[in-house]
């Protein structure tokens, strides 16, 4: 009797530990992109969420389906930039983007970009810009840009 109660809460025992290292793993690895409902044809960050100088990661659904992910980061400038987290050059490994200081870091060929050339400089490796605007306390992205940059994400 005393060896089944004991397979029993060995059993227990690792059934709660695989369950504990699950939910870890989903904290340390699950999805880094915040999703954003728009409204009246845009979508809205407040600006005190985003404008710590490190990368904030979104994604959105476009007028076709496509989850559209696009990400925010303030440079050194203090300007909030706004890009796809896609290029035109990598865009079908759905790598996206990932901080490094005061660059962001293609993970798919691991090019460097300064923040605060993001949405000045495009084309090529570039994080395909996002046309953004200042609206009180919120950045507002139009679905229109988002709906226009769909396809750099049809293939995440």
């Amino acid at each position: 009797m005393m060896k089944l109660y004991q397979k029993i809460l060995a059993g227990f025992m690792i059934l709660l530990i695989l369950l504990l290292a699950g939910s870890n793993a989903y904290a340390l690895f699950g999805s880094k992109f915040k999703t954003l409902k728009p409204k009246d044809g845009n979508v809205y960050i407040p600006i005190n969420e985003v404008n710590d100088g490190k990368a904030h990661y979104f994604k959105t659904k476009s007028d076709d389906g496509t989850l559209v992910d696009f990400f925010l980061v303030q440079s050194t400038d203090g300007v909030i930039r706004a890009a796809i987290d896609s290029c035109d050059v990598c865009y079908r490994s759905g790598k996206g983007y990932v901080q490094d200081g005061n660059v962001m870091v293609c993970t798919n060929c691991g090019r460097r970009f300064a923040t605060d050339r993001i949405n000045e400089v495009k084309g090529g490796c570039n994080p395909a810009p996002l046309m953004r605007v200042v609206d009180g306390d919120n950045l507002v992205i139009s679905m229109q840009d988002i709906n226009t940059n769909a396809w750099y994400c049809k293939y995440k």
